[in-house]
């Protein structure tokens, strides 16, 4: 008996599984062949060494890093902005748009700043709105001073 390749396997069933949730019929794709992999804006360490990808494209989806605020004015609002902006210029760069959007993670330096970031955040991704988690991160806040940081998944 043959054992498969985890890695292949899962993403057959990834992309079997959004198939059926955007009613897709056919994936043979998945079936014949491991997707392709594409990543952009590759972050090295001070060695040199890759640490992650700004964005990973696997067949149709796009899968954008946490972005985060690294700048005055620290308050909570003003960084959702920024961090909403990074992210919808990630999507367009990949040929995917806020409307397109599946999945988004909120990371609160603060969870007292929940509501304030939702008053920002409201209305951004179109008439249906993704699936979200939103956690306050635990000692040491969000890398680089950011009241938020956000990640998120997409259709091209």
């Amino acid at each position: 008996m043959k054992v498969k390749n985890g890695r292949r396997a899962s993403f057959k069933k990834l992309g079997l599984g959004l198939a059926t949730l955007f009613g897709v019929s056919s994936v043979r794709a998945y079936e014949t062949e491991e997707p392709s992999f594409k990543t952009a804006n590759n972050i090295k360490d001070f060695q040199g060494v890759p640490l992650f990808s700004g964005s990973t494209r696997v067949g149709n989806l796009i899968f954008i890093a946490g972005k985060g605020a690294h700048t005055e004015p620290f308050e909570i609002k003003a960084h959702t902005e920024i961090v909403l902006k990074e992210l919808e210029k990630e999507l367009i760069k990949a040929g995917s748009s806020m409307d397109k959007v599946v999945k988004v993670s909120v990371f609160l330096n603060d969870i007292a700043d929940y509501q304030a970031m939702n008053e920002v955040y409201k209305g951004r991704f179109g008439d249906k709105p993704p699936v979200r988690t939103t956690v306050a991160v635990a000692q040491g806040g969000v890398p680089g001073d950011s009241l938020v940081e956000m990640d998120c998944i997409a259709y091209v």
